[in-house]
């Protein structure tokens, strides 16, 4: 592989396996999750070694450091070294499972949809996906 001087964001994204697809990196560009500087990047621009790129995932934010450029999809131990993390540790709640009700308890009621709905608002409001 030859090294390049400038790689387009989505396919980067996607050889160094931080998407499952390269449209799904370029949806995410077009979308405006992932960042560089501050400042939204198109999918067809170009990164080079140095770029710091932030990508907004559900309920997590990515930080990565582009540290070698890659134009095809590569082994995860070889995509790993493409870039450094930097990103912060994930909210403990986003560990933890879901809530679930007990099995047989049958659907919930009115009132206690009403409660289910309070709480994923709240958590959306707050950002505590």
């Amino acid at each position: 592989m030859t090294e390049q001087a400038a790689v387009r964001a989505d396919v980067w994204l996607w050889s160094v396996r931080l998407f499952p697809t390269r449209s799904a990196a370029t949806t995410a560009c077009r979308g405006g999750h992932v960042r560089r500087e501050g400042e939204a990047i198109k999918a067809a621009q170009r990164i080079s070694v140095g770029d710091e790129l932030r990508i907004r995932r559900p309920g997590r934010e990515r930080v990565v450091v582009v540290t070698r450029l890659l134009s095809k999809r590569v082994g995860a131990p070889v995509a790993r070294e493409a870039y450094e993390d930097h990103s912060p540790e994930p909210a403990p709640q986003l560990l933890a499972a879901p809530p679930r009700r007990e099995r047989g308890a049958g659907r919930p009621t009115k009132k206690e949809r009403r409660e289910m709905d309070r709480l994923r608002r709240r958590d959306e409001s707050t950002g505590d996906h």
